[in-house]
């Protein structure tokens, strides 16, 4: 397969999840700031008040860890390349 064709066919690259330990966490809140600042798709964030789990495809990982990371402790980081997988190459 192509890999230009394959960079053009995912539009968001990286694959981003982690879990985020804090008081008052409020997923609604975090799906909203999410939609209103960040550029991507596929997004889940889930959970209770104590631990929410985000899921995300962003071409700016950077950028929602480091607003992840103003709402308590974040953990269990993965930050996945899909471009990279799509050419069978470990992500």
């Amino acid at each position: 397969m192509d890999e230009q064709l394959n960079s053009e066919e995912i539009e968001f690259r990286y694959d981003t999840q982690l879990l985020i330990d804090g008081e008052n966490l409020d997923e609604d809140e975090i799906d909203d700031y999410f939609v209103e600042h960040f550029k991507g798709d596929c997004l889940l964030a889930y959970g209770d008040e104590e631990t929410i789990k985000i899921h995300y495809h962003t071409n700016e990982p950077w950028k929602v860890l480091e607003y992840c990371s103003t709402l308590g402790e974040i953990y269990d980081i993965v930050v996945e390349d899909m471009n990279r997988q799509a050419r069978g190459l470990k992500g």
